[in-house]
């Protein structure tokens, strides 16, 4: 590896960064709803909504070289598999830091991850629209291909 690991010092000041600036982003109200931080861990549960998804749970989880981060997008599609993962695949294509991959029991999750050397405000901002983004954006179309019958029973009624 080319990144050497940070020192427990190191990752201190890195956790005070993102616990200060999501202590920023709680008390100016913008999409952070809630935080919970795991101290043995370096691991932050932060509470976002949306209008597309009314919620999400972003978990941030600060590594020796690198902060990764995954939210849990929708649960494995019931029909049109195939239809929902070429759709999530080549929304990937378009997009930087990020990914939706298959996850435990074939659920969908967006997950990412950065260099601790990169990690400040203006870092954590653009996390945190990257996936707001991309959950705005991808969760009601891939909802709609894999629930398709659910939503047309929906409509008929």
């Amino acid at each position: 590896m080319s990144e050497s690991a940070f020192s427990q010092e190191g990752l201190s000041e890195l956790s005070e960064i993102i616990k200060g600036w999501l202590d920023a982003q709680l008390s100016t109200k913008t999409v952070v709803q809630s935080v919970e931080y795991s101290h043995g861990d370096r691991r932050w549960f932060v509470r976002i909504s949306g209008e597309e998804k009314d919620n999400s749970m972003v978990l941030f989880t600060l590594g020796q070289r690198t902060l990764h981060y995954e939210t849990y997008v929708m649960p494995a599609p019931e029909e049109n598999k195939s239809d929902v993962f070429e759709y999530l695949l080549r929304k990937n294509q378009k997009m930087y830091g990020a990914a939706f991959v298959i996850g435990t029991e074939n659920a969908i999750y967006l997950t990412g991850q950065v260099s601790n050397q990169i990690i400040k405000e203006d870092t954590l901002d653009w996390i945190l629209g990257t996936l707001y983004s991309a959950i705005e954006l991808c969760f009601k179309p891939a909802l709609r291909l894999g629930f398709a019958s659910r939503f047309e029973n929906r409509l008929d009624k």
